[in-house]
């Protein structure tokens, strides 16, 4: 692999009779060939062992909750801020009076990303969920790839702001604490000094 890229290996695959027609018929459905189907199957138990082994992973973790249940939103924040560096981004969307959605992506060991999500979950008034997780480098792998800088639809560094889509159709109440009011933004006037 000198010029870091992968030669093709030919290989014979036995396989029973009726199987492989199924097998065509979902190769001629997706448009593609035998090869490359049998190439994204590979992928995706490949990738499922090495996150089933802990590898470095990326994490989408989608929660649909009730948000009247008493401190739910809080606690859901309180628990991403505890994952810290892990939560990359968040964004959180009103579906209708109430019910919201929220979408965490998240980036670390994926036995503990696997662990969060089943956390998250389970938390009462969640009440639909899942997660899908992505191995992005083998478990053995001790340098990490650096990370981006990620777009931020929740900074974490916040007193709980959110990315809010369609607020004006779904208003309702997330019992939050009054936000502080923002400061109003001039330039300094030196005392004795003119405005101009």
């Amino acid at each position: 692999m000198a010029d870091g890229k992968d030669s093709l290996v030919r290989f014979g695959v036995a396989m029973e009779g009726s199987l492989l027609a199924e097998f065509d018929a979902l190769v001629e459905d997706r448009g593609g060939s035998r090869s490359e189907l049998l190439r994204d199957l590979v992928r995706a138990e490949v990738t499922r062992a090495r996150v089933s082994a802990g590898a470095n992973a990326v994490a989408a973790l989608t929660l649909v909750y009730d948000h009247h249940v008493r401190d739910l939103t809080e606690r859901l924040t309180e628990f991403q801020h505890a994952l810290g560096e892990k939560v990359n981004s968040a964004l959180h969307v009103h579906l209708d009076h109430d019910y919201c959605l929220e979408v965490i992506v998240m980036r670390g060991p994926s036995d503990e990303l696997k662990r969060a999500g089943d956390k998250l979950l389970a938390t009462r008034g969640v009440k639909h969920g899942g997660m899908e997780l992505i191995a992005i480098s083998p478990p053995d792998d001790a340098k990490q790839a650096p990370r981006s800088t990620p777009h931020r639809a929740h900074d974490h560094a916040h007193s709980h702001h959110h990315a809010h889509a369609d607020h004006d159709a779904h208003p309702h109440d997330h019992d939050h604490a009054p936000r502080p009011k923002r400061k109003s933004v001039g330039r300094r006037v030196r005392k004795g000094a003119k405005a101009t």
